[in-house]
């Protein structure tokens, strides 16, 4: 990873000599010297990077350059922070006098100038000396050509990189495995039967059940579908509101009563639900325990419909215990293995016949056979070649590579996915060894994990692009060669969730150790001087003290609860940039206060308090985290965030809960002041979740060119003012708008997602405008009680693909012009009146029988 360090450190020392100008002067000579190394050194290092692995020299040099590094962007943000800390006294001690503010003078900075100068001449002593020990000890440069791949720009790779192939349709030789299931899954006895896919990890058990789960002829065969990923380190009640969350549509209300729901509880709601239903197909990938199926499948209710559980196990005696009809995958033959290895490599769907050349071909089936049969490592591979020349030369340094690994032993398929790794380019590797800091088998949300990879300063500029964009581009290449999992899509094919398959993710561990990338709190020796630089922690700890003498960039906490004491002395740690701390529903406990030091952390990019039990308002010194980017307070208790937030100018995302409202005091008091912030400052804010309020006035959201997502709770009474030209998902929420707001918003011109929630509108006519919502792909309509009825003009909503209903009671028919709706793919009704549900089944002709094929049907109300 010292490609990755000596590239941020450059960006970094750019952005000093911006921000600091007037100090420049006072260290150009040692800021340049030093630049120049790092960015001969930053050539040299993409080079190198595909080689170091093989090369123990190499890799003690390019350690030692990444430890420099580090030490040089511990030396500027240090000095940052005293500069930033320097000007708040100042500037506390005139307010107090009553004086003017003004900025730290020159004169004032000088001390830290000449302290900044001496330690960066002293970190350009040790580059120095790091240098001309490569020579000294015969450290050897990379085949140039290595080099050239590794160095080709992200442009380049966008263009050899064929359009996501769809993960279902690289299943190859599981014909007969395919039909088996599905004839498991459909035939069969009356009552609920289960069926097993046994194997071990990367035979393509996951790909398999997804293959049949998604086949038509089984979707059309049960009403009822939920996918659920078990996972190694499950929680029960976890996987109950999952698997409850998938079979039945629920409201807030609902949510907020599952949520404290014991474990027993919810499982007869569950087992309730199902009853209820004429069939279900529920499946449980990657079950590790005996004692987890025991416990589900009694909620899932023995049923004389066909019911069926689908399983996914590595553990033979779990199919037993569940009396399945068990299907055991074998590795791939040969000409299986070829035929996976062309697909990969060459990016087609269909028939490989002549895909490869001649020249290659014997080169390619030893590739192919050295995978010995293990589909992981083929796709994996075949994703290194989609990305390298079609020459005989680059292929045979891949099959080195192999024959290489194999040589050492059992561990040898790990050493053949670690080509894949190392062929990455830099910017790549660092977003694929920060997904395991996440525990093992986590889904893990892609817009939290893109979020922080921006926080991080992973992402590179390109253009005029968002940060987030091509961060959603890097995550989509490591998609595309298999290093990363799709675990849901959201409706626009963008991902949702992801995960990392066990088996990459013990090389990136064994990686981010190696590199001193992270470190898990479990494993580290607190006797020991601590110099990590990204800390996770995965179960409850008493955080030790010894954290607050070290110099820790980021910390995340994906299982565990800090006490206040706790959270006060992480507050010391004044470098952080992560801080991610979201709370599991501990009522035992709670913060009074989050502390008015929060506001010392000038570095931090990312905050996420989600979940906290902090039943007050945030601290106004929220206001100085001038470099915060994501401020995510979803599901906390806290009443009030301060006008101080709009003062915030790189805010990108601030994720608020529906009853936290902007302090209306302060927010006067922000309008009248100056020298603070209002909303329409707000030029980088991407997505705004928040309650409606003052600060809406005066059309401010207009001036929002970077808004893409806007979550609305509570009423406000002129909608007019709505108009952020960029807008792709909206949801409102209980805003109880008396006037149709789809006459404004039918000219949004780049909507894609629109959700009116919750008396959102409390009108009794909706009518979607002819010509309007042209991009429009998604509209639900959930708990609109007033709404009798609803009509789609002519030239409406063109591209919807996904309409959904729920709960509008007084809703007795469906519109004709949803036949006019040729892109439609879904339609969802949930807890409809009786009167709809008949009409729909009673109306006649070609296309109504198609909006009854693909309409879901869940009937709850009675009436």
């Amino acid at each position: 990873m010292a490609e990755s360090a000596v590239a941020f450190l450059l960006e970094k020392l750019g952005n000093l000599v911006i921000q600091e100008a007037s100090i420049f002067g006072q260290v150009e000579v040692q800021v340049r010297l030093l630049c120049n190394e790092l960015q001969w050194m930053h050539l040299f290092l993409r080079e190198a990077g595909a080689t170091r692995t093989y090369n123990n020299r190499l890799r003690l040099w390019m350690n030692q350059i990444r430890d420099a590094a580090y030490d040089a962007e511990d030396v500027i943000d240090e000095f940052m922070f005293k500069v930033e800390r320097h000007r708040r006294r100042r500037l506390d001690i005139l307010k107090l006098l009553k004086l003017l503010p003004t900025w730290v003078s020159f004169a004032d900075k000088l001390p830290f100038a000449h302290e900044l100068d001496a330690r960066i001449s002293d970190i350009n002593v040790i580059i120095e000396k790091i240098l001309s020990n490569k020579g000294r000890y015969g450290v050897e440069n990379p085949a140039a050509s290595d080099a050239s791949n590794n160095a080709s720009t992200v442009e380049e790779r966008r263009e050899r990189r064929a359009p996501i192939v769809i993960e279902e349709e690289d299943v190859v030789g599981m014909t007969d495995e395919v039909e088996a299931v599905k004839t498991g899954l459909i035939g069969g006895a009356e009552q609920r039967e289960v069926v097993a896919i046994l194997g071990m990890g990367g035979l393509g058990k996951t790909t398999l059940a997804k293959k049949v789960y998604n086949d038509p002829d089984v979707k059309q065969r049960f009403g009822c579908h939920a996918w659920v990923y078990v996972s190694q380190k499950y929680k029960m009640r976890e996987l109950l509101l999952e698997v409850i969350r998938l079979v039945k549509p629920l409201v807030d209300a609902e949510r907020s009563r599952m949520s404290v729901m014991a474990e027993e509880e919810l499982g007869r709601k569950l087992s309730h639900y199902l009853k209820k239903k004429k069939k279900y197909l529920i499946v449980l990938d990657d079950i590790w325990s005996f004692e987890i199926w025991r416990v589900l499948s009694s909620y899932f209710p023995e049923s004389g419909k066909r019911s069926r559980v689908l399983i996914t196990t590595r553990n033979r005696e779990i199919a037993l215990h569940a009396r399945a009809w068990r299907l055991e995958l074998n590795h791939l033959n040969q000409q299986e293995s070829w035929e996976l290895f062309l697909r990969k490599t060459f990016q087609v769907r269909r028939s490989t016949e002549g895909v490869c050349p001649e020249e290659l071909r014997n080169l390619g089936w030893n590739i192919a056979s050295r995978c010995r049969g293990l589909p992981l490592a083929i796709v994996v591979l075949g994703g290194l070649l989609s990305r390298k020349e079609k020459t005989r030369s680059s292929w045979e340094r891949v099959l080195q590579g192999i024959e290489w690994h194999l040589d050492q032993g059992p561990e040898s398929c790990l050493g053949i996915l670690a080509l894949s790794y190392n062929d990455l380019p830099y910017y790549l590797k660092s977003c694929f060894l920060y997904c395991c800091i996440f525990p093992k088998d986590h889904k893990i949300k892609a817009r939290n994990l893109i979020n922080l990879w921006v926080a991080e300063g992973f992402i590179e500029t390109r253009g005029k692009q968002t940060m987030e964009d091509i961060a959603q581009d890097y995550l989509e290449e490591l998609i595309h060669i298999g290093m990363i999992q799709v675990a849901r899509r959201k409706s626009d094919g963008a991902v949702k969730s992801c995960y990392i398959h066990h088996l990459l993710r013990d090389l990136a561990t064994s990686e981010a150790q190696d590199s001193n990338f992270f470190e898990v709190y479990e494993n580290i020796d607190f006797t020991s001087p601590i110099s990590i630089r990204r800390l996770t922690i995965h179960q409850n700890h008493n955080i030790s003290q010894n954290l607050r003498t070290s110099r820790l960039r980021s910390l995340i906490c994906s299982s565990t609860y800090i006490e206040q004491k706790t959270f006060t002395s992480l507050l010391e740690l004044k470098l952080l940039t992560v801080l991610d701390l979201p709370r599991p529903n501990e009522e035992d406990h709670h913060f009074t206060t989050l502390p008015e030091e929060i506001g010392d952390l000038c570095h931090l990019k990312y905050l996420c308090l989600q979940g906290w039990k902090i039943r007050s308002t945030l601290p106004l010194s929220i206001g100085r985290l001038v470099n915060l980017q994501t401020l995510d307070l979803q599901h906390s208790e806290i009443k009030s965030i301060p006008s101080t937030i709009w003062k915030l100018h790189q805010l990108r995302h601030l994720y608020g809960s529906p009853n936290m409202i902007v302090s209306e005091t302060m927010m006067h008091r922000c309008l009248t002041d100056s020298h603070s912030g209002v909303v329409d400052k707000q030029t980088d804010l991407q997505t705004l979740y928040l309650r409606s309020g003052s600060w809406l006035q005066n059309g401010r959201l207009q001036k929002l060119i970077q808004l893409r997502k806007l979550k609305l709770y509570g009423w406000f009474n002129n909608f007019s003012e709505l108009y952020p030209p960029n807008l792709m998902n909206l949801e409102l929420k209980n805003t109880r708008l008396s006037e149709d707001p789809m006459v404004i918003l039918g000219w949004l011109p780049n909507l894609r997602v629109l959700k009116l929630m919750s008396f959102a509108y409390v009108g009794k006519d909706l009518v979607l405008p002819s010509g309007g919502f042209l991009k429009l792909e998604q509209l639900k309509l959930d708990w609109l009680h007033p709404l009798e009825k609803l009509k789609v003009r002519i030239g409406a909503m063109p591209g919807l693909r996904i309409l959904q209903i729920n709960k509008c009671c007084k809703l007795k028919r469906l519109p004709d012009g949803l036949l006019r709706l040729k892109n439609l793919q879904r339609l969802e009704l949930n807890n409809m009146v009786r009167e709809l549900i008949e009409d729909l089944g009673t109306k006649e002709g070609e296309g109504w029988d198609r909006i009854r094929f693909i309409s879901l049907i869940d009937q709850d109300l009675d009436h």
